[in-house]
This record gives C-alpha cells, sequence and structure tokens, in this order.
C-alpha cells in the first residue's frame, strides 16, 4: 500500500463517486444525501502501469446536526494520514463555500501533496468558474473534472501518479483468505473489527445502521494474513426503509459472497433471533465457512453449565445446520477476540482442504460398510467409490448403482462421517450420487 490516494472535502461534493471511478467499480454508496459515507473505504486503482489504492472518506464539517460528525473527521484525517497524495474536492455547481475555506486550513497542517479538484465540470461555465477556488491559496493548479463522466479524471492522474514513488502492487489482497464480519445491526460488529486492529477503524456508537459500506481492512498479525470486512447489519425486508438502508444491505450480501468465512455475531442478551438464522442461511446456501461468534458473554448471569446449555439450545435450532464452531467472545472485555480469528482461519484451512482419492475412498468405503444404504422400492444402492471435485467449497461425487434412491437421511449419515473423519468443521459439505 505504497501509493494511497484519498479523497476528501465537504459533505456531497461527489468524492464516492469519483472512489467509484478510479476503482472502476460501484463499491462506494452514492446518494445526494450528505453523510451517507462515515467510515474510510479502500480500494484498488491503476494508471499507465501505476498501481495505488484509494481512500474513501466521510464529509468533513464542523457545527453540523450530524451525530457522526466528530467521528466522521477523525476518520478523514486518519486517511490524510495515511496518504501519498491528497485530492481536496470541491463542487463547481455551488461554488466556494465557508467549509471550503475552513478545510483548507485543516490541510495546510500535513506535508502532504493536495490537488485541488472541482468537481461537475460538465458545462463551460462551471469549467470557467473553477477560477474562484485560488482564493483559498492551495496550489497553483486547478483541475476542474466531472467524476460522473469521466471528464478531466485523465489529466488528474497523469499529474497524481508523478507523485509515487513505486508501480504499486496490483491488488494487495489477492489471494488472501476474506472474512467478512455479519449480523443484525447493533450486534458489535464494528467495534470487533477495532478491538482487531488496535484501531477506530470504524465508527461505533450506539444507534442501529452506523456503519453502511463493507468496510475492508488488511489484517496481518500474530502469523496471520487475511482481509476482514465489517458489513452493515442486515434487517428483515420488511424493516429496510430508506434507499441508502437498502444499498448497505445489498452491500453486506456482495460482501458475504466475496468472503471465504462469515464470523456472524449474535447478541448473547437476545438469543438466536429469526434474522440470525436468516442471514446463517444465507451463508449456508453460498457455501460459506461459518463460525458463529455469541458476543455481550460479559452481560450473561452464569455457571458452570451455561454455556453448554446454550450452546446446545442454538444447535438444536440450527440444524440441521449445526457444523460451524460456537465461540462466546465479550468485544467490551476483549474475552476470546483472538479465539474467534484463529476458529475462523481453521475454518478456512478447512473450506480449501483437499482430501486424496485414494485416502477418501479408503475412509469413507469403511464407514459404509458399517451401514450400508438401504434399498428403495427393491432397488439395491451399490457405491462403487467417490471423488472430491476442484470447486471453492468441499464438494463430493458418490458413483453407485441406482443413485436416485439414495434419500436424505442417507446422505446425512455420510456427510457426518465425512465431518468425523475428516475434520469439516464450520464448512458446508455437498454431496452429489452419479450412476455408474
Amino acid at each position: 500500500m505504497a501509493n494511497i490516494i484519498s479523497i476528501v472535502g465537504r459533505p456531497n461534493v461527489g468524492k464516492s463517486t469519483l472512489f467509484n471511478r478510479l476503482i472502476e467499480s460501484r463499491k462506494a454508496i452514492m446518494d445526494n444525501q450528505s453523510g451517507v459515507t462515515r467510515d474510510r473505504h479502500y480500494g484498488y486503482g491503476e494508471w499507465t502501469d501505476q498501481y495505488f489504492t484509494v481512500i474513501d472518506t466521510g464529509g468533513y464539517v464542523v457545527g453540523s446536526e450530524d451525530i457522526f460528525e466528530g467521528a466522521i473527521r477523525d476518520q478523514v484525517e486518519l486517511a490524510i494520514e495515511e496518504s501519498t497524495v491528497v485530492l481536496f474536492m470541491v463542487d463547481t455547481m455551488t461554488g466556494l463555500t465557508d467549509l471550503d475555506k475552513d478545510f483548507a486550513n485543516v490541510l495546510r497542517r500535513y506535508d502532504k501533496p493536495v490537488f485541488l479538484v472541482a468537481n461537475k465540470a460538465e458545462t463551460n461555465e462551471r469549467y470557467q468558474s473553477a477560477v474562484e477556488f485560488y482564493e483559498m491559496g492551495l496550489g497553483d493548479v486547478i483541475y476542474p473534472i466531472s467524476a460522473q463522466t469521466g471528464f478531466g479524471t485523465g489529466e488528474l492522474l497523469d499529474e497524481v501518479v508523478k507523485h509515487f514513488e513505486t508501480a504499486g502492487i496490483e491488488d494487495p489482497e489477492a489471494g488472501l483468505p476474506r472474512i467478512a464480519i455479519m449480523g443484525r445491526p447493533n450486534v458489535g460488529k464494528s467495534s470487533f473489527l477495532n478491538v482487531l486492529t488496535g484501531t477506530d477503524r470504524s465508527i461505533v456508537t450506539d444507534i442501529a445502521g452506523t456503519t453502511r459500506d463493507a468496510i475492508h481492512t488488511h489484517y496481518n498479525a500474530f502469523g496471520m494474513e487475511f482481509i476482514l470486512t465489517d458489513t452493515a447489519g442486515i434487517r428483515r425486508k420488511s424493516r429496510v426503509n430508506e434507499d441508502i438502508e437498502y444499498y448497505s444491505t445489498l452491500r453486506s450480501v456482495k460482501a458475504m459472497e466475496e468472503s471465504d468465512v462469515c464470523v456472524v455475531l449474535i447478541d448473547a442478551t437476545q438469543g438466536l433471533e429469526g434474522q440470525d438464522m436468516n442471514i446463517i442461511g444465507q451463508a449456508d446456501k453460498a457455501k460459506k465457512g461459518i463460525v458463529i461468534m455469541v458476543n455481550k458473554w460479559d452481560l450473561i448471569e452464569k455457571d458452570s453449565k451455561t454455556a453448554d446449555t446454550y450452546k446446545k439450545q442454538l444447535l438444536e435450532r440450527l440444524a440441521p445446520m449445526n457444523y460451524m464452531p460456537i465461540i462466546f467472545a465479550s468485544v467490551v472485555d476483549k474475552q476470546r477476540i483472538h479465539q474467534v480469528i484463529e476458529t475462523a482461519m481453521d475454518v478456512y484451512h478447512n473450506k480449501t482442504k483437499k482430501i486424496s482419492t485414494s485416502k477418501l475412498n479408503e475412509v469413507m468405503q469403511a464407514e459404509i460398510a458399517k451401514y450400508p444404504p438401504p434399498a428403495h422400492r427393491g432397488k439395491y444402492i451399490n457405491i462403487k467409490y467417490m471423488i472430491q471435485l476442484p470447486t471453492p467449497s468441499p464438494t463430493f461425487v458418490f458413483f453407485s448403482s441406482n443413485p436416485k434412491h439414495v434419500k436424505d437421511p442417507y446422505l446425512r449419515y455420510l456427510e457426518n462421517r465425512m465431518r468425523e473423519n475428516f475434520d469439516f468443521s464450520g464448512v458446508p459439505i455437498t454431496i452429489f450420487f452419479r450412476e455408474k
């Protein structure tokens, strides 16, 4: 991450639109409502064989009614400190404002190259009006652009990349395990991420819906390296009542689909609710590794049997999706936090595990001999051999006679024996029967 561009400015000047254009993906939520972006949001781009990281930030403002104002300012300043180059965006449609002038004074505190980017310059009139921003005294050049259409962004990047000392890395995340932090609103997802990273990576409040975008973090500590994604809380569809929350939910689902393992947080004080079941079911259907973290365990009155009883009840409700490890943790007390991550990495290794055909047949033929598949309607089933397919999650094909007569109870028997013999904890297994 040697080459880093941060996009900063007051609210609603088009920062997220430019971010999406530079990374060539609609990763950040865009809306005319100010304050949509809150946390630092990272993506990767390329220009003339130079690779760089882009940081989208929330709108920097002082004295607003936004209860997140102070936290957003902190996130912006952290992004500036990380940056190689800062893009200070202003709006030619609105013109120079006191907020722009105030933020220009903030940028003067940093020894960073600052590019003054005048957005929304789609017309000749707005293009010409960009000269008024010289009043702030931030450099000799203003770059009029349109983040929406791409006008002027090439000329801007031509100058930006001159400040890079290396060619950069095409994709620092390539090949790394991806772990998504999932759950309902307000179960502690962002707090969990912040404790792991040791920084205020995500804004944390008691207000449900604080996190909107999916926030990616490159985690490298304790001998582990992976991409950790904090997601917005997923509500039931009937409770999603605004466009921003709708797109936040879509980003969360997309983060889940792109992940290898989902750490699903449950509020210990509320127990397993219907929406928790829905989130776990989505992850299971998408064939993701799953770890259940029961957060706020510090708030539960306990005796020596509480955890065992709680776990038993959880697994009974989850059946037949009861293959995932359950860890009782507390973000506030930092209790078993790293055990959650270690377990998630174990689940990742289980998910990517490959069993040799000879070992698979040796073990499973012995299990089949103990309990052969029952005949159905006079049709006997003889399982000849089995193989593992080269798929992202464990998938096996059993070749047999009369495969259509194999019923679900026997499939569950085979799945349980495979979990017992090969340790597929936390991973959904797919078994197909084919004619041989």
